[in-house]
C-alpha cells in the first residue's frame, strides 16, 4: 500500500484501496456452505457429550430404578433442553436453513434439515421444558417401579403375563388384569397435566397441538397418516373380525364362559396386542430348554451382523427397581449399543430379543462413522422398528428353529405358528388403530372423558367388550402413552416396511418366490443387503426416501397385506 501511496493519485488511490477492501471482505465472510458445515460442527461439539452423559443416566435409571438415578436422568436431560433452547443459536439456524437451496454439499444441507426440527422443538419457554421433563421423569419412575399386587403379594409383568396366558379361572384372570391396571390411577393425575403441558409447548411453536406438531418434527404429517390408516382399517376389517371369532370361541371355552361374556382379561396379554395361543400347538415348547441367548447371538453372527458387544454390555434378566419392559439404547452413536430385558425362556422373549437385537444392529454398529455425528443414527423410528419387527417373526418358524438346530417335535407348531403369525399382524394393526386415535383425539381435547374414549376406540377397532361398569383410567397403564408420545403409529407403519423389506430380500438375496419359506439363516448375504440397503444412509435419507431405495417402492400396504392373508 506505500508503493501506491507514492504512485498514484489520491483519487486513484482510493478507489483501489475501497475496491480491495471490499474483494477481501467478500472473501472473508463466508458462504451458507461455510456457515452449515461450522453451525453442524459447533452444534456436535456441545451436544455430543451432553447426549452421551444423559444418556448413560438414562441406563442407570432403568436399570436400578433408584432416585438418584433417576435426579441424574433429569438434570441430563434438562441441560441438553437447555442447550437446543438457545434463543441465538435457533435464530442463527433458521437463518441458514431458509437459504438451504445455497448449501453446495448435501450431506450438511441434510443435516442443517435434521437440526432445524430438533431446535424448533425446544424453542419454548425453558421453564415449561423443566416441567415438562421433570413431569414426564416422574410417571415414568412411578412406572418403573409399579408392581401389580394381588392378595397382599406382588407380580412381576412376567408373571402377569403368565397368568393371563394359562389361567383357565376368569376370577383369577380379572384380578391380576386390574392389579395391573391400577398404575393407570396412579399416574392419571401426571399425566393429564404433562399432556396439557405438552399441547402448551406445541402452541407456542405455532402448531394447533402436541401430535399436529410430532407428526411435523417427524416428517409426517396428519393428513396422509389417517388416510393411510383409515385405509388399513377397511384392509384389515373382515380378515381381523373372522379371525378374531374363531379366538373368541377358544378362549370361551378354555374358560368356560359364554364367547358374549369374554372380556379384556380373557385375552392373553393386557392390551390385546399380541395373538392368544389357543391352538392345539405350543409355540413355547421348543424354548422351554433353549438359550436364548445363544441363539440370537449364533443368529446374527451367521448374517453378518454380530452382537456379542451388545450382549456384553446388557442387561437382560429381571431384578427389583428395574424397568420390567424392553429396549435397546445406543449411548454415544460410536458402537456403545445395549439392550435392557427380562428374559424368560418362552417364545415371547425369544420373539422380544430378536426384535431388541435388531434395533442393535441397525445403529452405529453398522452405520459408518463417517457420516457426520447428526446423521448416525437409523432414518427414522419407523425404519428401525420395521427392521427389529421384521427379525422377530422367525420366532414363530419351524424353519428358523430346525436351522438354528432346535428341535421341534410338536407336530401342530406349523399350524399354530401360521395362524399366530398371522393373527399378530391382524390383531396387532388393530391395536395400533386405538392407540394413534386415542393420542390423536387426547391431545385435540385432554379435557373430555378420556377413560370412555379409551375403551370407545377398544370396542370400535379391537372388538374387546369394555368390563361392566368400570370408570378407570386404563389409558393410563400404556407406557407409550406416558414416555413415548405419538411414536406408536410408527410401529405399524414399522409393519410395512418389515414386510416390503423382507419381501425385496426373498425376491433379489435369496432368490425366492416365497417370502414364508425365506429364512436368512447362516446367509451373510442378508447381512450385506442390510447394510448396504438400510443401514449406511443412516439419516441421510428421509423415511420414505429410504423405503424406496431399500425396496424400490415408497411405502405402501401390499407387502404387508400378502403376509397376513397368505397368498
Amino acid at each position: 500500500m506505500l508503493t501506491f501511496r507514492v504512485l498514484l493519485p489520491a483519487a486513484l488511490l482510493l478507489a483501489v484501496y475501497c475496491a480491495g477492501w471490499h474483494i477481501v471482505t467478500a472473501q472473508a465472510v463466508p458462504d451458507t456452505t461455510e456457515k452449515a458445515r461450522k453451525f453442524v460442527a459447533a452444534h456436535e461439539a456441545k451436544l455430543r457429550p451432553l447426549e452421551i452423559a444423559a444418556g448413560l443416566a438414562w441406563w442407570e435409571a432403568n436399570t436400578t430404578g433408584s432416585e438418584e438415578a433417576y435426579a441424574k436422568k433429569e438434570a441430563a436431560q434438562n441441560k441438553i433442553d437447555a442447550t437446543l433452547a438457545d434463543a441465538n443459536a435457533f435464530k442463527e439456524l433458521k437463518a441458514i436453513h431458509e437459504k438451504k437451496k445455497e448449501i453446495k454439499d448435501a450431506t450438511i444441507a441434510r443435516c442443517i434439515d435434521v437440526l432445524y426440527l430438533t431446535y424448533l422443538e425446544k424453542q419454548v419457554d425453558p421453564k415449561l421444558l423443566q416441567q415438562m421433563v421433570a413431569k414426564a421423569n416422574a410417571v415414568e419412575k412411578a412406572f418403573n417401579v409399579f408392581r401389580a399386587k394381588v392378595d397382599g403379594k406382588e407380580m412381576a409383568d412376567s408373571e402377569v403375563r403368565k397368568v393371563l396366558k394359562e389361567s383357565k379361572d376368569s376370577a383369577r384372570r380379572q384380578a391380576v388384569w386390574e392389579a395391573a391396571k391400577e398404575v393407570g390411577k396412579v399416574v392419571e393425575a401426571d399425566l393429564k397435566e404433562l399432556v396439557k403441558l405438552r399441547n402448551e409447548a406445541a402452541k407456542q411453536l405455532g402448531f394447533k397441538n402436541f401430535h399436529q406438531m410430532m407428526l411435523t418434527l417427524n416428517e409426517q404429517n396428519t393428513a396422509d397418516l389417517m388416510k393411510l390408516f383409515d385405509e388399513l382399517d377397511a384392509l384389515t376389517r373382515e380378515p381381523f373380525t373372522a379371525a378374531k371369532a374363531e379366538i373368541d370361541q377358544k378362549l370361551a371355552t378354555n374358560c368356560g364362559v359364554k364367547v358374549e361374556d369374554l372380556r379384556p382379561w380373557h385375552y392373553h396379554d393386557p392390551f390385546f396386542q399380541e395373538s392368544p395361543n389357543v391352538f392345539a400347538g405350543s409355540l413355547d415348547a421348543p424354548y422351554a430348554k433353549a438359550d436364548i441367548l445363544k441363539l440370537c447371538r449364533e443368529f446374527y453372527q451367521g448374517i453378518g451382523l454380530p452382537i456379542d458387544d451388545v450382549l456384553a454390555r446388557s442387561d437382560l434378566y429381571e431384578k427389583k427397581g428395574k424397568s420390567p419392559h424392553a429396549f435397546c439404547t445406543d449411548i454415544d452413536r460410536d458402537g456403545d449399543v445395549r439392550v435392557l430385558a427380562n428374559i424368560v425362556a418362552n417364545e415371547y422373549w425369544m420373539g422380544t430379543m430378536l426384535h431388541e437385537l435388531g434395533h442393535a444392529v441397525y445403529s452405529s454398529k453398522n452405520i459408518p462413522s463417517t457420516l457426520p455425528y447428526t446423521l448416525r443414527g437409523e432414518a427414522h423410528i419407523l425404519a428401525t422398528e420395521g427392521v427389529a419387527m421384521m427379525f422377530e417373526r422367525f420366532s414363530k418358524s419351524r424353519r428358523f428353529l430346525t436351522k438354528m438346530g432346535v428341535n421341534v417335535e410338536d407336530q401342530d407348531f406349523d399350524a399354530t405358528a401360521a395362524k399366530m403369525l398371522r393373527n399378530q399382524l391382524l390383531i396387532f394393526s388393530r391395536w395400533c388403530q386405538v392407540m394413534l386415535r386415542f393420542e390423536k383425539a387426547m391431545y385435540e381435547n385432554p379435557d373430555q372423558d378420556l377413560n370412555k374414549l379409551w375403551w370407545d376406540l377398544v370396542e370400535k377397532y379391537q372388538q374387546v367388550k369394555r368390563p361392566t361398569g368400570r370408570n378407570s383410567p386404563d389409558y393410563g397403564s400404556k407406557i407409550h402413552v406416558v414416555s413415548a408420545p405419538v411414536y406408536y403409529h410408527n410401529y405399524m407403519m414399522g409393519q410395512l416396511f418389515a414386510s416390503q423389506v423382507h419381501h425385496t430380500i426373498t425376491r433379489e438375496v435369496l432368490k425366492e418366490d416365497d417370502p414364508d419359506k425365506a429364512i436368512y439363516v447362516g446367509n451373510k448375504d442378508v447381512g450385506q443387503f442390510m447394510k448396504k440397503r438400510v443401514f449406511e444412509p443412516g439419516k441421510m435419507l428421509p423415511w420414505n426416501e429410504l423405503t424406496k431405495y431399500a425396496t424400490g417402492k415408497e411405502l405402501e400396504a401390499k407387502a404387508f397385506a400378502q403376509d397376513f392373508r397368505g397368498k
